[in-house]
């Protein structure tokens, strides 16, 4: 038997969504929150406004594009750039986790396109990039969030292409670095990179994408909480701080918390070195881990936030698929009993295993601590379940 670890993680909360939230947070920091009013009244839309501006400063978003705040948070923002957006030509989709593949879901059998092209793999793969075309519209996940796998780059994406690249970015903002000129619609939410709260999304819109919604009508009836357009002309009171429904003012005030976080520590650069730092830390346990690897199988494409991690013994292997989903399932509610790591069972869709969040505001030293726990975990549930005349 391993011995039990003594020290733990000070703050165990490794969850991928809602992830948490920044070291010094409490309610006391939304003291300053608009609640009460109307976020129509000048006070509310400037908060508003100041969160949009803070955002595209703190991601380098260029001047051009355009930001705005919509509900139903990472999935209300996509759902609504495809009802606006597709429909005008061909559609090629990357499917390689769960939430990708809802997206190839949704274009073929909900907005029922037919000239659609699915590159599909399974989990811990990446379609093979060369062969998308863009000059038709491309939708994809930047950051595979339940599969480990992320898009490693853009060089893919033709600078002179016909078609929208259209990115849902949720796990890959304030973890990554995002190619904005090769991106044009780009969607994320507050709770996962950055621990805010939920139920609002933001939507990030190219010149070439504000052209295609003036200048495409789609065939089907546009649900108000989707519509971006009056007269046929985008609809700018959305993008200058008015929102379609009414957001959460207590949910604003925590984005603008987590925002200005981010320039405290150092902006952009600062939170993508400590994703990296935490991740290198899973990634040498992995390395020296006798029954552990990474469900992504190409270092390339191996996401340093999302990091989802498969068991390789054989005798694990030699198991039904919920005889594995049921032992990973103890491991992980052996780690929450001690208090010691919450909610990194992986994702009810994706293959067995474990999925740590890593991005910035996990603590680096917190990470360092949940590894010894990982293997003392692991070993407690095998001895259990796999080899009981070792114990």
């Amino acid at each position: 038997m391993m011995t039990r670890p003594e020290d733990k993680p000070v703050r165990p909360f490794f969850s991928s969504g809602p992830c948490v939230k920044p070291e010094g947070w409490s309610l006391n920091q939304l003291s300053d929150a608009f609640l009460g009013r109307s976020h129509r009244s000048p006070s509310g839309k400037c908060k508003l406004e100041t969160a949009i501006e803070l955002t595209r400063e703190s991601l380098g978003i260029p001047a051009s594009y355009k930001i705005a705040i919509v509900p139903g948070s990472d999935t209300g923002a996509f759902e609504l750039a495809m009802w606006n957006l597709l429909g005008e030509r061909g559609v090629e989709i990357l499917a390689f986790d769960s939430f990708s593949r809802d997206w190839m879901y949704d274009v073929t059998s909900v907005l029922r396109l037919m000239d659609v092209t699915c590159h599909e793999v399974e989990d811990g793969q990446l379609p093979e990039l060369s062969v998308v075309d863009t000059d038709r519209d491309v939708v994809f996940a930047w950051n595979g969030t339940t599969s480990g796998v992320m898009i490693p780059n853009a060089d893919w994406i033709d600078e002179n292409r016909q078609g929208l690249t259209i990115c849902d970015a949720t796990s890959a903002v304030f973890a990554m670095d995002m190619p904005w000129q090769k991106l044009d619609v780009v969607t994320f939410s507050w709770q996962k990179a950055l621990g805010g709260e939920a139920a609002h999304g933001m939507l990030i819109l190219s010149p070439r994408a504000v052209k295609r919604i003036e200048s495409w009508q789609p065939p089907w009836p546009v649900p108000k909480l989707f519509r971006l357009v009056t007269e046929g002309k985008l609809d700018l009171s959305l993008f200058e701080g008015s929102t379609i429904n009414t957001p959460s003012m207590l949910c604003v005030e925590d984005y603008l918390y987590a925002l200005r976080w981010v320039q405290d520590l150092g902006g952009l650069d600062a939170m993508l070195l400590r994703t990296h730092n935490n991740f290198a830390v899973i990634n040498r346990w992995v390395a020296n881990s006798p029954f552990a690897e990474f469900l992504a199988e190409q270092p390339a494409s191996r996401s340093p936030a999302s990091a989802c991690i498969k068991f390789v013994d054989e005798k694990f292997l030699q198991q039904s698929d919920g005889w594995q989903r049921q032992f990973c399932k103890d491991i992980a509610d052996l780690l929450e009993s001690e208090c010691v790591a919450y909610d990194i069972n992986g994702y009810r869709n994706a293959p067995p295993g474990l999925r740590i969040w890593a991005g910035a505001t996990v603590e680096n030293r917190d990470m360092k601590l949940l590894m010894p726990w990982l293997d003392w975990a692991y070993y407690e549930v095998y001895h259990k379940n796999l080899a009981p005349s070792e114990v």
